[in-house]
């Protein structure tokens, strides 16, 4: 079983945008006033911009974390910018942080290390909550074919937690580097479904911290096209992994100690 135990709290952050520079700003500038007022663990953010865009205008005084800005030639996909992005991460945590998280509730990267730090967790996440305040739908069951209709077709709730979007998530630099970062080989979407079960099937949990961030979680697929399409490959990749495979057979032992256990109450 892999596990970290980080000598010090000290969390690199990986940020892309893809033409976000309006939440990029007030992004950066909380994750600052975070680091200004809470003593944040935040000590480098690394913004690659996917997209030709403006770079963010520093605070007054300046940023007060290493700000290392990377402008791709060509658009690059999910995974494979962030897998630059910390390639040569040496703080003992990462973060993957999406550019249109809004950090309503303060600094929660104390929480969040604290939880990535536990005994046996792989990765930590946060509450997430829309701009109504409403909970999201961050936490999901695998995508069997069967659970997507009872969700989609049916409207009905996730059973358990198999996996969580990639909208914020903390590993252990250790977790990260053993389990390779996301595979690249999906350009978009189930790039955080196959992480997710990479890190359970290193035998370690998914562990939400009690700490809160904001993400409407609008999915493009939803709207468009052209990613709809990429949605429905990356689907299909998925399925014919031998990670889902492997994840199937732990997922469903999951599943009957979670039935067996309502039975029995």
């Amino acid at each position: 079983m892999l596990e970290a135990t980080p000598s010090q709290a000290c969390v690199v952050v990986s940020v892309v945008s893809h033409g976000h520079g309006s939440t990029v700003q007030p992004l950066l500038y909380a994750l600052a006033e975070g680091v200004q007022l809470a003593a944040s663990s935040v000590r480098r953010v690394v913004l690659t911009l996917n997209l030709p865009e403006p770079e963010p205008e520093p605070p007054p005084g300046g940023w007060p974390f290493l700000l290392q800005i990377v402008r791709n030639s060509l658009p690059l996909g999910f995974g494979a910018n962030h897998n630059r992005a910390l390639a040569a991460a040496d703080e003992p945590f990462v973060c993957v942080l999406n550019p249109d998280v809004v950090l309503t509730g303060g600094d929660p990267f104390a929480a969040l290390v604290q939880a990535a730090a536990a005994p046996g967790a792989g990765c930590a996440y946060p509450v997430q909550v829309n701009a109504q305040g409403q909970l999201q739908d961050s936490e999901r069951e695998l995508p069997t074919p069967q659970a997507l209709l009872r969700r989609h077709a049916l409207g009905r709730r996730e059973l358990r937690v198999d996996w969580v979007n990639a909208a914020c998530l903390v590993l252990p630099q250790p977790v990260w580097q053993a389990v390779g970062g996301f595979d690249e080989s999906y350009f978009m979407y189930c790039e955080d479904v196959d992480l997710c079960l990479r890190v359970r099937l290193a035998g370690l949990a998914l562990v939400q911290a009690p700490v809160q961030i904001e993400h409407s979680g609008q999915r493009a697929s939803h709207q468009r096209w052209g990613h709809l399409r990429w949605h429905v490959r990356s689907l299909l990749r998925l399925w014919r992994s031998p990670v889902y495979r492997q994840a199937r057979l732990l997922c469903g032992d999951s599943a009957q100690r979670t039935a067996g256990m309502g039975a029995s109450s």
